[in-house]
């Protein structure tokens, strides 16, 4: 007859439960630089949208009196060689660097999900003809090749947005490629294909899914760079054209004067600087939740 062993002699027995992961809302919540850029891009885009009603003054309203005055109560930021307020243009002009910036990127990734997506998934001569065609467009200088485009067909929005998405997608394309090439040999991958899912299905419903995080995350940093490329045409003068304001035309307007009117190109300056930093830095937050190899166990 077995006897029981004293409570004192029981060895207590410890079970370590692993907790899960915390979620991606959380995951993004906790990075400070998710958060931090996060916030400003949302600032810059509320201004953008409530440019009527946030601007003190109509962006092309000119006071010839009040050129080049320094900052002040009535003009926060001063005012520029035609007397127009530099806070007001600097506001809407965030409405069309921004809507220049996020469309062509939109642009891009769709083109670069699109051929990189085909040329991984079915491989073969397609992916040879594809990629050989990505190399043929890397070989171009993109900066001299947006150029000529804009000088070619003129300077709109419509011209710059389609140059800049469709000269931005060639690096894109090769890193959703790599991916889709390591998606598509995945149990799931092979489980969807038993069942007789059709490729387009498998590639739309099961492999493209896979791809938002690495697409999301290339196209919030790929925005701060079209946002630099139309900012730099613009100071060429081969970008957005005055009256209407971009923060590019604005820099260049102020640098004949910049030593008698420093606010004229600065301020437009800082808003650049904190647009292409708070997309950078949003971008990097992005990558860290969504890399599961920078995920802890929270």
């Amino acid at each position: 007859m077995a006897v029981a062993a004293p409570a004192s002699q029981r060895m207590a027995v410890t079970v370590a439960v692993p907790r899960s992961a915390p979620g991606l809302g959380r995951r993004l919540l906790r990075n400070r630089r998710a958060l931090v850029g996060g916030g400003i891009v949302i600032v810059f885009c509320l201004l953008a949208i409530g440019a009527p009603a946030i601007a003190p003054y109509a962006p092309d309203a000119q006071t010839l009196a009040l050129r080049n005055r320094p900052p002040s109560v009535e003009h926060l930021m001063g005012t520029d060689a035609l007397g127009r307020d530099i806070l007001s243009r600097a506001i809407w002009a965030a409405r069309v660097s921004l809507s220049i910036g996020v469309v062509s990127v939109l642009l891009s990734a769709v083109l670069s999900t699109t051929i990189g997506a085909i040329a991984g998934y079915a491989g073969g001569w397609v992916d040879n003809v594809l990629m050989r065609m990505t190399d043929a467009f890397l070989a171009f200088p993109t900066l001299f090749l947006m150029i000529a485009i804009v000088a070619a067909f003129g300077s709109n929005i419509a011209v710059l947005i389609a140059v800049l998405g469709l000269t931005a997608w060639q690096t894109g394309a090769r890193v959703v490629r790599g991916e889709v090439l390591s998606l598509r040999s995945r149990e799931f991958v092979h489980a969807a294909r038993g069942l007789g899912a059709s490729d387009a299905r498998v590639l739309v419903r099961h492999i493209l899914p896979n791809l938002l995080a690495v697409v999301i995350v290339s196209a919030t940093i790929r925005v701060a760079l079209n946002i630099l490329l139309e900012v730099g045409l613009s100071y060429l003068g081969l970008g957005v054209q005055s009256p209407l304001a971009s923060w590019g035309n604005m820099v260049a307007e102020g640098k004949s004067v910049l030593r008698a009117a420093w606010w004229v190109s600065a301020f437009p300056g800082v808003f650049i600087v904190l647009t292409v930093m708070a997309f950078n830095l949003l971008g990097d937050g992005l990558r860290d939740v969504t890399d599961p190899r920078r995920q802890r166990l929270g």
